[in-house]
């Protein structure tokens, strides 16, 4: 990877801290921290953020995630590895990570809310929404 083009996070301190405050949210929310780093994985593959990859992965790995289920995230519509409450947050996640194409179609919010409260379906849109937004500044100031 090439140099670092801005710190952004020494730059925009206050943006960064409420990003980072965020994310520590997320971290308490009812979703599990498991589920939402799969999510922010997930993002990381469509996004091609090497960074993000490299540590969500990690993270993964350090909760007992199984090899052969990270392995298999990218193809997880094919996977026998994810849970039916899984499927429909990676649903969620490809419909907003790809919104311009997609739209969020009414199939794609009907399958996460048969799984997931209101407030978890909030949740889950904010990690979309934040992992989207750090995979954007690693990825354009070659983090």
């Amino acid at each position: 990877m090439s140099n670092p083009r801005l710190s952004y996070q020494t730059l925009s301190p206050e943006a960064y801290q409420g990003l980072s405050a965020t994310k520590k949210a997320l971290n308490k929310s009812s979703l599990g921290k498991t589920l939402v780093e799969l999510v922010y994985l997930r993002i990381s593959q469509i996004n091609g953020c090497a960074y993000c990859l490299e540590m969500h992965t990690k993270s993964l790995r350090a909760a007992g995630v199984p090899d052969a289920k990270l392995d298999a995230l990218a193809g997880w519509h094919a996977s026998s590895h994810f849970d039916e409450r899984e499927r429909a947050a990676l649903e969620w996640t490809e419909s907003l990570v790809n919104v311009a194409q997609t739209h969020a179609p009414d199939k794609d919010f009907d399958a996460v809310k048969a799984h997931f409260s209101d407030t978890e379906m909030a949740d889950l849109s904010f990690a979309i929404a934040l992992m989207s937004a750090f995979n954007r500044l690693a990825i354009g100031m070659r983090q």
